[in-house]
């Protein structure tokens, strides 16, 4: 894979008076907009009440969507497909909101005030969920017959609280997901080495706060639900939820803030509009008549810091935004480096399509997955698991495989690649998508002898549990977690790495995009897969009665599309144009001032 020519600088200057073991050198401000004091803002005083934070939420958005699915069965009285895809539909709205909730941050509120007003949404939306499970007359009566088709619905009313809660918490989530990890990362100063160091220990511990609270949720929360009850079930996360907001408030003292730098979507839409206008302009030969601001511009200390990018050869079509012709208006010429920030963020979207597929495998964890173990034996030493319980497997092998991957396989592969990170990222995003291929083939062929057990006694017709013991679902849950760690690590890696410094949020919203489209993609597939092997009479697919279903070639189905979607990526891969790393700031300078 090529390395384009663009190089970035980065500013080293420290002006206003303002000494660099005093403040900050980043731009960091407090709340009132002064300039940040490092010995009384920032550092992991204030990164331990984001920490913390974390592991409740986690706890509390676990302990709903791990679960959701036999509440929807179980108490609303909704199908297989129905109800999956009601899962689905939420969890990629909970994951497509973010790309808003950066947007209000980067153009307007700021990150810290962002957070706030959507933890307020986020808590009254958990509150009303709760009560929507904890009062009789907001769910139907219970009701026993294993075909919950067959039971009395849920009214409008009931619905509409009940999904009135979830889609509120979504919105809430849309400006805390984006936000809460920045914020830790923003109490770090890159441009001081003992703080730039400390950020790397600050995402280990972000991601074992996140591990945490999903474990506990897919654990203990799952038990309670399922065993005592949902009001208790969806109390506990609701109240985890509100200590976690006491606790960043908590902080507050403490944290460091960055300005709004204004949307990048605006950013990217002047370059477009302007390339568009001009199309029939042609692009000099000569890169130093592309319009670009001088190199004073980048290097001189600002609120916040700036970075100035060589042009490259790659979507030479956007370079017409550069030529130097009509009105100088913002819509009508922009400076290169605008440009270059531009193709870095549409250059990854092929990658990001690519995503699209493994991500509804995700999907299937919290639904299909959990409802394969309902109909298999629960019984361990007289404990009933939970079926929505096997997500800890997820967890535990994501964390197991983390681990391995960092300590041997990463050390293993430098030597044969003499590459840092032992392979590059969207190898390891490869690798990824051949564990999502075997996780289908073994989730078909395990269906497929759960479906003849079955049949060899007799249990199609009436849906009857399965003598079958739910681990032989193990294998799919732990596989899905060492797929993550090669797939998921690294495409949040990828899209916040590739990324312009100044656009690195949007950069990471493309990973929850791929989460969000992903989830919308499997209510897609759901509907209509069920829908056409139901037509003419044919013998559906998916049914309310899983026994009398065909999960096995519904999971065959996804082996293929994830091999196909595998040689998509092979190809977007071999074309893909990695971001330039320039270490060294004295050719950084010497370069950049030579350059347009």
């Amino acid at each position: 894979m090529a390395v384009e020519e663009g190089l970035t600088v980065r500013s080293t200057d420290d002006d206003h008076g303002l000494h660099h073991h005093e403040y900050t050198r980043d731009g960091t401000v407090d709340l009132k907009g002064n300039p940040a004091l490092r010995s009384s803002r920032g550092g992991w005083r204030a990164c331990s009440f984001v920490v913390v934070y974390e592991v409740f939420e986690r706890m509390a958005y676990h302990g709903i969507s791990s679960n959701l699915i036999l509440y929807l069965t179980k108490r609303l009285h909704q199908g297989t497909v129905a109800s999956a895809k009601n899962v689905t539909n939420w969890v990629g709205t909970v994951w497509i909101t973010p790309i808003f909730g950066a947007y209000v941050a980067d153009a307007w509120l700021g990150r810290y005030w962002t957070f706030l007003i959507a933890s307020a949404i986020y808590l009254s939306g958990m509150s009303l969920l709760t009560l929507a499970v904890s009062v009789p007359g907001l769910r139907p009566p219970t009701c026993s017959d294993p075909d919950p088709t067959r039971c009395r619905k849920a009214s409008t009313l009931q619905l509409a609280v009940f999904y009135g809660a979830l889609y509120t918490l979504a919105i809430g989530t849309g400006g805390t997901k984006p936000n809460i990890s920045t914020i830790g990362a923003d109490q770090f100063d890159d441009f001081e080495a003992k703080e730039k160091a400390q950020k790397l220990s600050f995402f280990n511990w972000w991601m074992f706060s996140i591990f945490f609270g999903t474990l506990f949720a897919n654990t203990i929360l799952v038990y309670i639900q399922d065993n005592v009850g949902w009001a208790l079930g969806y109390g506990l996360p609701t109240l985890g939820l509100a200590v976690s907001i006491l606790i960043f408030l908590a902080g507050t003292p403490y944290y460091r803030h960055r300005v709004p730098t204004g949307s990048p979507f605006t950013r990217m839409a002047k370059v477009i509009v302007a390339a568009l206008r001009k199309w029939r302009l042609p692009i000099p030969s000569d890169p130093k008549e592309l319009y670009e601001f001088d190199l004073e511009k980048y290097t001189q200390k600002s609120k916040f810091r700036s970075f100035r990018i060589d042009p490259t050869r790659t979507l030479r079509f956007l370079n017409k935004a550069c030529v130097k012709a009509g009105p100088s208006t913002p819509w009508m010429l922009c400076p290169v480096t605008q440009v270059e920030e531009t193709k870095q963020m549409l250059r990854m979207i092929p990658i990001l399509i690519a995503t699209f597929v493994p991500s509804t495998m995700v999907a299937q964890i919290n639904t299909l997955f959990v409802k394969q173990g309902t109909t298999l034996d629960r019984k361990l030493a007289g404990f009933s698991i939970p079926p929505a319980s096997l997500a800890g497997f997820v967890t535990i092998s994501l964390l197991i495989s983390i681990v391995i991957y960092d300590l041997y396989f990463v050390k293993i592969m430098r030597k044969w690649t003499k590459n840092p990170r032992g392979i590059t990222l969207l190898q390891r995003m490869g690798i990824g998508l051949v564990l999502h291929i075997v996780i289908m083939l073994i989730a078909s062929l395990t269906e497929r002898f759960r479906l003849g057990v079955a049949r060899d006694h007799g249990l199609i017709e009436n849906g009857e549990q399965v003598p079958l013991t739910i681990f032989i679902l193990l294998p799919q849950f732990v596989l899905m977690g060492t797929a993550d760690a090669f797939l998921e690590v690294a495409k949040i890696e990828f899209f916040y790495d590739q990324a312009p410094e100044n656009m690195k949020s949007l950069g990471t919203s493309y990973s929850m995009t791929s989460l969000g489209i992903g989830n919308f993609l499997s209510s897609f597939l759901l509907s209509t897969v069920a829908r056409i092997t139901m037509e003419h009479g044919h013998h559906g697919w998916i049914l309310n009665n899983l026994n009398a279903s065909h999960l096995d070639y519904y999971y065959a189905f996804f082996a293929v599309l994830n091999l196909l979607n595998f040689i998509f990526f092979s190809i977007v891969t071999r074309i893909y144009v990695y971001k330039a790393e320039v270490s060294d700031s004295m050719e950084i300078l010497r370069r950049g001032s030579d350059s347009i």
